[in-house]
């Protein structure tokens, strides 16, 4: 695994707790972690150590306090320990942190990596190795495709489908809540196979339309 490759792990029950937290509201989950033994491990670029631990540690601080877990960092292995705190820290409080985690590693700022501890939000990333042909320089034109000229093609994205986009490295990380995540995982994808950024935008608007009229329908028929 090269510096710049990003990976996870985790040891205890690995299966059950994805399961768990993935199908269950943060007040149905059933604290059963133990700390000292339920751990998960993610590998981060030496590069942005610093930006995970924050001046003074006050970024460490702020997850650990949101998500209920305890974090050690290896500086010298650059790999992150994610511990639960307490017996009371859940799945979904561990893999939370663990998405923040990933989000730093995956280029994005503290600010706005944060938006991935919320409930609704989820991180999706694309590895563009799997998708561009290794032929010389083409990655790089691929996300310079991404980017746009003075990041206005990745600004675009971002401003028609409310999330967050991160290019780092050969990845493409996206914040965002499931639906509007996914919009733009599809747009990214059009882009990484060519597709005119016209044809791109006219498909996301399109998406996002219908994303946003059955999202008023639901809180609509919610508040009935």
């Amino acid at each position: 695994m090269s510096s710049h490759e990003i990976s996870s792990k985790q040891e205890g029950k690995t299966g059950e707790q994805r399961s768990s937290a993935e199908q269950s509201t943060p007040t149905s989950v059933r604290p059963y972690l133990i700390p000292g033994v339920t751990r998960l491990y993610v590998k981060v670029p030496p590069d942005r150590i610093g930006v995970l631990i924050g001046k003074g540690g006050e970024v460490l601080k702020m997850v650990m306090e949101r998500t209920k877990t305890r974090i050690t960092v290896d500086t010298t292995n650059c790999t992150v320990v994610i511990e639960p705190a307490s017996p009371t820290t859940t799945p979904l409080d561990l893999m939370k942190a663990q998405d923040f985690v990933r989000a730093i590693a995956y280029g994005f700022s503290p600010e706005r990596a944060a938006r991935v501890l919320d409930e609704d939000q989820v991180l999706i990333v694309i590895d563009l190795k799997q998708y561009v042909k290794p032929v010389p320089h083409h990655l790089q034109r691929v996300k310079g495709r991404i980017i746009g000229e003075q990041g206005r093609a990745r600004k675009n994205i971002e401003e028609m489908s409310g999330v967050y986009i991160s290019v780092y490295d050969d990845y493409v990380a996206i914040i965002g809540d499931y639906e509007s995540a996914n919009a733009a995982r599809e747009a990214i994808m059009m882009l990484i196979e060519g597709r005119q950024h016209s044809t791109v935008y006219r498909y996301l608007d399109r998406v996002m339309a219908q994303i946003k009229r059955r999202q008023r329908f639901e809180y609509w028929t919610r508040g009935m």
